[in-house]
């Protein structure tokens, strides 16, 4: 089980913080992913190059019930496939449950010769750290929390490389 809390660890540095400039302040789970496809290359990238995109909405079927996790990633270093969730509000314990739910159907149903346990990642707009501590102080399967931050106007370090509104309005005016 150390081995598992290493791997998210090494993959929780990668999600510590995610921002997004093109969502409003107040936004849907949907809008959340949509988002996140949107700038798939620019969100892989901001996580490291180890990571490759499976599918949105990847679907599942337990029971005869359908499941959807809303990202399925897969690590290459780490040969694993990678479930991400998707929270508007704060991390709740009863989202570790419904990791837990997706990473036993994967490890199960998806997971082929080669590859390791499945890893989940819970992304929350904010997480209580004593909540997030006993959530997870039981869990069987490898889990991670990590928060994102709507950003009202570009940081500073993406300003020099991209134009400014006016250049961007004066490049439209000469259409």
């Amino acid at each position: 089980m150390v081995w598992l809390l290493e791997r998210v660890k090494m993959i929780m540095q990668s999600f510590a913080i995610l921002c997004f400039m093109d969502l409003a302040e107040e936004h849907s789970e949907h809008e959340l992913e949509r988002a996140l496809v949107q700038n798939l290359r620019s969100f892989l990238t901001e996580l490291g190059g180890d990571f490759a995109f499976v599918e949105s909405q990847y679907r599942l079927e337990v029971g005869g019930q359908e499941y959807f996790i809303d990202l399925l990633l897969f690590h290459r270093r780490l040969r694993c496939l990678v479930a991400v969730e998707l929270k508007i509000g704060d991390f709740k314990p009863e989202h570790k449950g419904k990791m837990e739910f997706y990473l036993e159907a994967l490890d199960a149903q998806e997971r082929i010769d080669g590859e390791n346990v499945p890893i989940g990642i819970i992304v929350c707009r904010s997480k209580n750290k004593t909540v997030v501590e006993y959530a997870l102080r039981t869990a069987g399967r490898a889990i991670g929390v990590a928060s994102y931050s709507v950003v009202p106007q570009l940081p500073e370090d993406y300003r020099d490389r991209l134009p400014s509104p006016e250049a961007i309005a004066a490049r439209l005016e000469n259409l």
